[in-house]
């Protein structure tokens, strides 16, 4: 399996987060790379969100540092002024405005709170593909929508996700709660997908780990169950659970169970770096703020413990880029996941040369 910086090419026919709602409030002009590209996000009076090419055609300046004027937005350099679209609409002192002056624009959908955007051919970009998590729009669940950046390419977290055995040891006195996890649990169910995996896994008469004791106050022992589903090009779902030791959950008997449902959404901003979307939900107590800022906290705090790791390797494997990783056992659902991404971006960058390829035989 490669290291490093594995996928330099990335998968650019498909979704990704490039936002939260929030993030985007009181006209505020969100300068974000996604896959080594300046993009710049903004909604307009409308309420529209828009998502163009953050550089002006003119002579390069950041449009992130101009001014929105009702779905338009103006660089504040010379004063160009473009549309949604990215057509350029206005030249101060300018009567003729020459076709080709514009900037890229971007597909987007704002859905569940989150901005998706399509890096690839617009042409191709169907809302109905966005993964959907049903969890962030349902009344019956809560969470804390958050972000991090990660100083790291985006598979290595992927592979951190894949693999729950890390929870034993990286989080042992915070999401893992013991090292027994690792020693005591095997997945027991491991699913290869078209586009990713599920994997289940169980931990029976457990302790509570320390984030779940912080909100039900309780010490007494669980049968803990994780089923995590990773998709292309870098969606996590987890569903997981604590019930009362021996209640019979891994039978479906749920009464007394506390359940939580985790998203976490990676988009690379480059090679070496990537933007980390996520939300812990929850669904008892949900009138009470405190439970969901307390996993909110949580959270934070085990992946920075993920962060400090995978940061760390990033700069190890960088320093050799000869380096091969070796897999183990409980490498089976990333192996899967990165031949899964190798070939669709393989297919991707075939049907891109087919075209070229043609104009090139007519000229």
């Amino acid at each position: 399996m490669p290291a490093g910086h594995a996928n330099a090419t990335f998968l650019r026919n498909c979704w990704y987060v490039a936002a939260w709602d929030y993030e985007l409030i009181d006209g505020k002009l969100l300068a974000r790379t996604i896959l080594d590209e300046p993009v710049l996000l903004y909604k307009g009076e409308s309420g529209r969100v828009v998502a163009l090419e953050n550089r002006c055609c003119h002579r390069g300046a950041p449009l992130s540092m101009g001014r929105i004027e009702g779905d338009d937005v103006r660089c504040m350099y010379h004063g160009l002024k473009y549309n949604a679209a990215g057509r350029c609409i206005q030249i101060p002192g300018q009567q003729a405005i020459p076709p080709k002056l514009g900037v890229r624009s971007y597909p987007v959908v704002e859905r569940d709170r989150l901005v998706w955007i399509w890096m690839g051919d617009a042409a191709a970009a169907d809302p109905a593909a966005i993964v959907d998590f049903p969890y962030l729009r349902d009344p019956a669940w809560r969470g804390v929508p958050d972000y991090l950046h990660y100083d790291a390419n985006y598979l290595l977290i992927v592979d951190n996700l894949s693999d729950f055995a890390h929870l034993a040891f990286v989080h042992a006195k915070t999401l893992g709660g013991s090292e027994e996890y690792a020693y005591d649990t095997r997945p027991a169910a491991i699913e290869r997908l078209e586009r990713g995996f599920r994997v289940t896994r169980w931990h029976m008469n457990a302790p509570p780990p320390p984030f779940h004791r912080r909100v039900v106050r309780n010490d007494n022992r669980v049968d803990r169950w994780n089923v995590g589903h990773m998709q292309v090009p870098g969606i996590f779902f987890l569903e997981s659970g604590f019930a009362p030791q021996g209640a019979g959950a891994e039978k479906g008997n749920l009464e007394g169970a506390k359940q939580y449902r985790n998203c976490q959404f990676l988009t690379p901003e480059t090679a070496g770096t990537t933007h980390f979307f996520w939300n812990y939900l929850h669904n008892f107590e949900i009138d009470n703020p405190t439970i969901a800022l307390s996993l909110r906290n949580s959270l934070v705090e085990g992946f920075l413990e993920d962060k400090a790791i995978i940061e760390a390797q990033q700069k190890v494997l960088d320093a050799d880029p000869s380096f091969r990783l070796m897999a183990i056992a409980a490498d089976a659902p990333l192996s899967h996941f990165r031949w899964t991404l190798t070939k669709l971006i393989a297919a991707e960058q075939k049907a891109a040369a087919l075209p070229a390829a043609a104009n090139t035989a007519a000229s």
